[in-house]
């Protein structure tokens, strides 16, 4: 009989625990976001306010962009499961849009590296849009007409993506005097 001894992993470094548990409470709000908003009246097809978008800016930057991304992610998945929408059209949509504005943010965050939260968010909330429009053309409806639905639902969202980021750019100017 062979016996194995057992190894038990070191233990992470302290930092690493508190960014991960930074990480886990951006998800833990932004998921209570996705979820509350769902709960609110849409002010036209695939459009809410977007408010979880917040956790994902501050996620980018307090954490990074693989934090950012990660949290859209599993954001959309953990909150399609509570509303009951995970693997449905909306699903898929909500995820292609929190997609493309995470992608967005980053590459903008990256390129131009003292860009304005409010300047992200507005950039983030145009290619949420957008790419929800262009998976609802390709998947769903295929019909380009569905196109003219777009200048005004762009407006919307640069509204929304204004006062998005300036909740981002205040919180943030609250949470980079504690790090």
């Amino acid at each position: 009989m062979i016996k194995h001894k057992m190894t038990i992993p070191p233990r992470p470094p302290l930092a690493v625990l508190q960014q991960q548990s930074v990480w886990l409470s951006f998800v833990l709000l932004a998921i209570g976001l996705h979820v509350f908003e769902a709960a609110l009246p849409s002010l036209g097809p695939w459009f809410k306010f977007g408010v979880a978008n917040i956790m994902t800016l501050l996620a980018l930057m307090y954490l990074g962009a693989r934090a950012a991304f990660t949290l859209a992610i599993a954001r959309v998945i953990i909150g399609s499961m509570f509303i009951g929408t995970l693997f449905t059209p909306t699903f898929f949509i909500s995820l292609t849009g929190a997609l493309s504005a995470a992608t967005v943010m980053v590459i903008f965050y990256k390129l131009i590296p003292h860009i304005s939260l409010i300047s992200l968010s507005l950039l983030a909330a145009i290619a949420h849009m957008s790419g929800q429009f262009i998976a609802v053309e390709t998947w769903f409806i295929q019909q380009p007409a569905i196109y003219y639905l777009l200048p005004p639902l762009l407006l919307l969202s640069c509204v929304s993506g204004w006062i998005n980021g300036a909740i981002a750019s205040y919180i943030w100017q609250r949470l980079k005097d504690d790090i």
